[in-house]
């Protein structure tokens, strides 16, 4: 089954002068793919990411999520598409310092429709599938480079999503806690989970099942 489909896509910026960051694209991503992005610094891999993740908007072209064409929906119904149906993972962690990880994790469920006993039960439950029960109360402040990332792994999966899209996801990682971070997005991607990660690491690449490069904002998948 097709879970996002782009037809002719493109996403161009006008600055003085026309920057075309994607060019028109025609790119199925199918439930359960785990779908990875390469390519040079500027040459529209995140772009790429954000139009898929509803961060953007194509300037041409369509974008359909289960068969809805959603480059020409409103604002609302884009933003609870994104919130229901995708989860967000940064290079940068994005966590805030001087609250737990556990009340980091409530925080991704903040504007949710859970009370906040249960979104402090679905955080605990989140923290424990990624393997850092343990850490809960621990500030960000205390913990490593990896564990921060899966914090921030387990606030994106924390409402269950469709989708989660991983922009440099190890980026500000060492080999070892790199590891840890890609073993957890495997065993995510066998749960069910579908997968998109933007990457300049060709060994975080190889993990996938797909392999997109985008050069130019040309996009091509890679014969593996």
């Amino acid at each position: 089954m097709i879970c996002l489909r782009l037809r002719g896509a493109e996403r161009t910026y006008n600055d003085g002068h026309p920057v075309h960051a994607l060019r028109p694209t025609d790119l199925d991503i199918n439930e359960r793919d785990f779908v990875t992005i390469t390519g040079a610094s500027g040459s529209g891999k995140s772009t790429l990411l954000n139009v898929l993740g509803l961060l953007d908007r194509p300037t041409a072209g369509s974008y359909e999520i289960g068969g809805v064409n959603m480059a020409a929906a409103g604002e609302k119904v884009r933003g609870a598409v994104r919130g229901q149906k995708f989860g967000f993972v940064f290079q940068s962690y994005h966590l805030v310092l001087r609250r737990t990880a556990l009340e980091n994790v409530e925080l991704g469920m903040l504007y949710g429709p859970h009370k906040a006993r249960e979104r402090r039960q679905i955080a605990a439950e989140a923290l424990e599938r990624i393997g850092l029960a343990h850490r809960s109360h621990a500030d960000p402040r205390q913990m490593s480079g990896g564990e921060r990332q899966r914090v921030a792994i387990a606030r994106a999966i924390a409402t269950k999503p469709s989708v989660l899209f991983c922009d440099e996801p190890t980026g500000n990682l060492d080999s070892r806690n790199t590891g840890k971070v890609l073993d957890l997005l495997r065993e995510l991607h066998q749960g069910g989970l579908t997968v998109v990660v933007v990457t300049h690491d060709l060994h975080v690449a190889s993990v996938g099942t797909r392999q997109l490069s985008v050069t130019d904002g040309r996009v091509r998948e890679e014969q593996r």
